[in-house]
This record gives structure tokens, C-alpha cells and sequence, in this order.
């Protein structure tokens, strides 16, 4: 209902008078050249409104966030074609937003170490020394630079922050968070060798949404990047290691809004995000997850066993149900057992499209 606020004693109103003296304006500010008439759509309109009472901090921030995606659109278009290696399936490459300027993917490739200081049996990073391990892990990245020179090759030391235990321990959440003092260690071996790190989440009966906050400082820092395993996420309630968990895109789209989140606020480059996968079931309702420039996708490979076997789980659950990039995991042990062997890096390059992240295990 339309209500008329004034009336002129002459019975005209106040609106045509209103009305009529803009046009007066309008008319003689374009006669002297110094009126631009600007439009906006109602959506522009309502993002004025709603911006306009955020603080100094909120604008600096939106400010850091709308930089451009990638300096060099030509470079970027090329090493995404070097990476879906001649796919023609139309799966490849994904749909996604071009990412924020200092992303490593496309451009670089990340090969990772990757396990707990506790214990030797959980991956190559708690079972060597310290120097005995980063010189393998730096042999390692020499070995993947010679088969591929079209992408840099770079380190990373993946540590598994948050354990899935098979007793309940305290607050019978199955999980066992590591020392911070554990991490700073990983941190300082990685600044030895320019590597970044990964923090790896097995959340057991836990949730990321109470595991996250809890390493806000590390995820906020430049080179520290998340990886989270839905083979210990048992959300039947199960002890973990029982029967293979999973985690849903809506949990999967918690994270990449944290991650979004800590990017934006922080003024970061992007986050990778890693999630490891080797069943239909373990991740599920992939269709839904949605992409952003701010984080870095990657579904990799989890399972072990002879180069075939590892190729057939790569195609069933990562190729044929494409997020953005693509990871592959190899065990020095458990893809040795049964005489086998381990897959060299020309091998995995073979893949379509080329996993950007190699872990170690």
C-alpha cells in the first residue's frame, strides 16, 4: 500500500514537486558535463546495504580477497592441460574457479612424506631420522623433477595431527590429538628443506567441526596446508579400523569454508586441501561439493597393493568422480608385500589426468 507523506496546500504533491526539481538538476548538471549517471542493479544495491556497516577490518579484508585469480591466465590454461595429460573423456579438466595469484596448482607438484613422530609403522616421517628422512624425501623430489620438468617439483612433510584410536580414550571419542610442540618440530624439519606441511585429521568419533578450531594457528600460517582421512571418520559409530568410514560433501564443504575463511581473513594464498579416499563409500555426494579460489582440492588415492590394483582404485573413485585434482598415495612397505613393487614416477605420470600431489607413506 502506497501512503502519501505530505500534501502542498495547492492539493498538488510533495512527490511531483520532488520529482520535478531533480529534473531540473539532471538537466543543468549535463549541460555543464559534470553529472555521470550510474546504474545499479538491485543485487548491486543490497550488497551496498549490506556492506556498509562492516567495520575497517571487514572492508581490508574483502579488499585482500578480490586480487585476481592468476597473474599469467596463458601459463595457468597450459600446465592444466599438461595435467589432464590428453583426457577426452569431458571429466577433465573440472569446472572450477580460477584460483586466487600464488596458488601451487596448477604450476607446481607437491611430494609429501607422510606419518606421526610417535610411531614408526604409520609412514616414512616417524620411521627415519630426521636427516636421514629429508634426505630421502629430497631424493625423492629430484626423482619426480627428472620425469616431469614442465612442473615444478616441491616438498611436503604431511603429519597426522589428530590419530584414530580403538579404545574410546578421553570423552570417548576415539581420537588422539598430538602436541603442539610434535608439530612445531614438523615445522622446523620442513624449514630446512623449503617444504610446506600438511596437518592430517582422523577424526574417530569427533567431528571436524571440533577438531579444526583446535589448529586455527597452524592453519593460519602461509605454508601450512590440511589433509583429513574418512577411513577414520566412523560415523556409525563403530571403533575406527573396524569397517571403513566416510566423510559427506557437507562435511567436506565445512572444511573448504574454514579454510575460506582463515585465506580471506588472513590475506593468504590459497590452502590445498587433501582427502583421502580408496572405496565408493568413503566420500560421498561428491556432486555437492563446491569449489572456491580460495582452497586448492585434491581426492587422492589411498589404497595399496600391485601397481594394477592401485591403478584400477585411482580410476574407479578418483577419475571417474572428479572434484578438481587429483593425488596418489604409494607405500614403501605395503605395496611391496606379496612381491610387489612400487610404481615409479613415469608410471604414475601415466595416469589420466596426472595426480599434482604424491604421498609417501
Amino acid at each position: 500500500m502506497n501512503y502519501q507523506i505530505f500534501t502542498s496546500p495547492s492539493g498538488k504533491s510533495y512527490t511531483f514537486y520532488l520529482r520535478l526539481a531533480l529534473i531540473v538538476i539532471l538537466v543543468s548538471a549535463i549541460a555543464f558535463g559534470g553529472y555521470k549517471v550510474v546504474f545499479y542493479s538491485a543485487a548491486a544495491a543490497n550488497e551496498a546495504s549490506a556492506s556498509s556497516g562492516n567495520d575497517i577490518k571487514s572492508v581490508e579484508n574483502k579488499k585482500a580477497v578480490a586480487a585476481p585469480a592468476v597473474s599469467d591466465i596463458e601459463e595457468y590454461n597450459k600446465k592444466l592441460a599438461h595435467v589432464v595429460n590428453g583426457d577426452t573423456s569431458g571429466k577433465w579438466p573440472v569446472k572450477s574457479p580460477q584460483p586466487l595469484a600464488g596458488a601451487i596448482f596448477p604450476f607446481k607438484r607437491v611430494i609429501a612424506f607422510y606419518g606421526n613422530l610417535y610411531s614408526k609403522q604409520m609412514g616414512i616421517l616417524g620411521e627415519l631420522p630426521r636427516a636421514q628422512m629429508l634426505a630421502k624425501l629430497k631424493e625423492e623430489v629430484a626423482n619426480w623433477q627428472k620425469a616431469d620438468s614442465v612442473l615444478e617439483v616441491i616438498p611436503a612433510l604431511h603429519y597426522i595431527a589428530v590419530t584414530a584410536q580403538v579404545s574410546p580414550g578421553k570423552g570417548s571419542k576415539y581420537r588422539l590429538r598430538m602436541p603442539f610442540h610434535q608439530i612445531d618440530s614438523v615445522l622446523s624439519m620442513a624449514k630446512e628443506i623449503n617444504a610446506i606441511v600438511f596437518i592430517d585429521i582422523q577424526v574417530g568419533h569427533s567431528t571436524l567441526q571440533e577438531e579444526l578450531p583446535q589448529l586455527e594457528q597452524y592453519l593460519k600460517m602461509p605454508n601450512v596446508h590440511l589433509g583429513i582421512d574418512p577411513e577414520f571418520s566412523m560415523k556409525g559409530g563403530q571403533a575406527p579400523g573396524k569397517v571403513v568410514g566416510s566423510f559427506d560433501a557437507a562435511d567436506i564443504n565445512y572444511a573448504m569454508d574454514y579454510l575460506t575463511k582463515l585465506v580471506k581473513e588472513n590475506n593468504l594464498t590459497p590452502k590445498i586441501f587433501m582427502v583421502h579416499r580408496f572405496t565408493q563409500g568413503g566420500v560421498t555426494n561428491y556432486k555437492q561439493i563446491k569449489l572456491r579460489p580460495e582452497v586448492q582440492f585434491v581426492m587422492d588415492m589411498d589404497g595399496w597393493g600391485h601397481p594394477p590394483l592401485k591403478k584400477n582404485t585411482y580410476n574407479q573413485y578418483v577419475y571417474r568422480e572428479p572434484v578438481e585434482y587429483t593425488g596418489f598415495k604409494i607405500f614403501y612397505k605395503n605395496d611391496m608385500k606379496n612381491n610387489g613393487r612400487l610404481l615409479t614416477p613415469k608410471e604414475v605420470l601415466e595416469l589420466k589426468p596426472q595426480p599434482v600431489y604424491i604421498q609417501y607413506q
